[in-house]
């Protein structure tokens, strides 16, 4: 056992580990005016579901603007598609990321409004959250790539306008589930969220992409609303299905892989 003064020498030398760094500014606690702004904005509540025709006649009728090479890669994806051998950006249960996180989603959102910050919430898998900062901060200078990126979000009007920076390379710029290419870096995408009727949620994005695209690429994609309990998203969780359900040997209930072939796909069980 430690002697008490061992103890108080211990939490001494690492009571400045603990402390904030002097760069590091204290994000502060809500008060009441803050929460009272809340009731000023748009009514984004209930669940939102993609539209997802619009989401393929967005990119037949404007399709990104590919870098010729590029574009070459884009083709091939899309002819092993069309032949019945998709490709699959999701399968590695990595995140969306954006802007794919709106371009081609096919479940349902959820939009969560608190003092300072926009969280959207995603269906389709445990990874997909989105949390846009509107309390006035400006993007770090240089801050850790994710895939959802650093969000930075400024109200204008009932309009939410994001700028969306430092997203990982690795993301995917994607027009289908099968078709899309890695973001590259220097990527850049900014947001406009707003009403365009009561129960229909428009994003307009503006993507730039110096690595693929040779210029920015304006799109737009619509979500409309649903507030029956029915259509409230659910929990979702991409790897579950790699898993059947079993029990330990003390009858415990538990999870077992499942046996899987190398496009992803779960292998029917031996034979017995």
């Amino acid at each position: 056992m430690m002697r008490p003064t061992l103890f108080a020498l211990a939490l001494t030398l690492a009571a400045p580990a603990l402390a904030a760094a002097p760069d590091d500014p204290i994000t502060p606690a809500p008060t009441p005016r803050d929460w009272q702004e809340l009731a000023r904005r748009p009514d984004w509540s209930g669940s939102w579901f993609p539209v997802i025709s619009d989401q393929f006649a967005q990119v037949t009728t404007n399709p990104p603007p590919w870098k010729p090479e590029v574009k070459k890669q884009i083709d091939y994806w899309d002819a092993e598609e069309k032949a019945g051998r998709p490709r699959g950006l999701l399968l590695d249960c990595l995140p969306h990321g954006v802007p794919s996180f709106y371009l081609i989603t096919h479940n349902s959102i959820e939009i969560l409004s608190t003092p300072g910050r926009v969280t959207i919430l995603g269906e389709s898998d445990g990874n997909r959250l989105v949390r846009i900062w509107t309390d006035g901060r400006k993007a770090p200078v240089d801050p850790d790539p994710s895939f959802h990126g650093y969000n930075i979000g400024v109200w204008q009007g009932d309009t939410l306008a994001v700028s969306t920076t430092a997203i990982l390379p690795q993301t995917w710029l994607a027009v289908s589930e099968a078709v899309g290419i890695a973001i590259g870096e220097g990527a850049h995408v900014e947001q406009q969220f707003h009403l365009i009727r009561p129960d229909t949620l428009a994003v307009d994005l503006t993507i730039t992409a110096p690595a693929v695209l040779t210029h920015p690429w304006q799109t737009r994609r619509l979500f409309t609303r649903k507030r029956a309990r029915s259509f409230e998203i659910g929990e979702g969780v991409c790897r579950q299905g790699d898993f059947e359900e079993t029990t330990d040997k003390w009858g415990n209930p538990a999870w077992r892989p499942v046996a899987q072939s190398a496009d992803g796909n779960a292998l029917a069980p031996p034979a017995k």
